[in-house]
Order: C-alpha cells, then structure tokens, then sequence
C-alpha cells in the first residue's frame, strides 16, 4: 500500500500543479520512503526530504517544524498526509513559507476535520491559494484498503474528516 492516497501518480500530479521548470529546488515535508524525491529527480529537480522516521534512500531524520536549511532554500516544497500528523499545522505552512522563495510553490495534499480553517491557514502563513481540489472520496477508498489490510492510515483517527490538495504560492 502506498504512503499516501493516489501514490506515485498523485505525487506527480501534485508536482505538475506547481509549474516549476526543471531544475528547480524542491523540500518534500514528511518524505517518508523517498518516494516523490525520486519522481522530481527524474524529472529534473534537485530535491531533500525530511521526515521523523525516514524510510528510504535521501531522506534525513529531522522535525520539518524546525527545518535546517536557510530561509528562501527552496523553490518547490511538496508534502503529502504529513501536516496534519505533525500536530501543529499552522507551524508546519509557516515553515514551509520561510523555506521558500518569494513566489516558491507549497503543493500538498491532507486530512483535515475543517477545510475553511486549513484556508485560513494557508493564508496567515503568507500564501495565495491557486487550486484546491476535495479528493475525499480517494482518501475513503484509501482509508477502507487500510482497513482491510489491518494498518492504520497516517495515524489518523477522526470519525469526519476532508482530504484536500492545495497549490500555493509564497507571497
């Protein structure tokens, strides 16, 4: 099972989203396994990922609320059911905001209890919102496949939850 609803075709998906040429500098917040880092890095980016358990290959142990890089590091910052799971949302979009550039590119996708307040989120941490897409229906199917197989789906326990992507820029 994939880390995330959608797996490799909803990270690139994602990437897409973020209209950043080849070459571009990308954090992947909560990396897990290394699997978007490799999918940039085919496609031509420089990409890091954080993560408190990393699993794979190019993924550093760290706390992606309190990165290690310099502000304005990165024009891409990708992150997929990791923000919620950090406990402290909020804090996660303003650090994914000091990290990029003026004009960076945050793309994610997540579980959230209330999609107005992640909006509100987004936007006191310094973004413009420039798509959201409701993909709950995808983390049902998702979250049911979890189920079966006895795991437990990014450690999420809400009985009514959304799952929405963003793309946003950095003001």
């Amino acid at each position: 099972m994939d880390g995330h609803p959608g797996g490799a075709e909803h990270s690139r998906y994602l990437i897409e989203l973020a209209f950043l040429p080849r070459g571009s500098r990308w954090l992947d917040m909560g990396a897990g396994d290394g699997s978007a880092l490799r999918i940039l890095e085919e496609q031509g980016h420089t990409a890091l990922g954080i993560d408190l358990e990393p699993r794979g290959p190019g993924v550093e142990k760290g706390n992606f609320l309190r990165c290690p890089y310099p502000s304005g590091s990165f024009d891409g910052v990708i992150s997929q059911c990791s923000l919620f799971v950090s406990g402290d949302v909020p804090a996660a979009l303003k650090e994914a905001a000091r990290l990029l550039r003026k004009g960076g590119k945050l793309v994610f996708s997540d579980v959230t209890e209330d999609v107005t307040e992640l909006l509100s989120q987004v936007r006191l941490a310094g973004f413009a919102v420039r798509h959201i897409e409701d993909l709950t229906e995808k983390w049902r199917e998702y979250y049911l496949e979890a189920l079966w197989r006895e795991e437990e789906p990014c450690g999420i326990k809400m009985k009514k939850c959304s799952y929405v992507l963003f793309a946003c820029e950095r003001m």
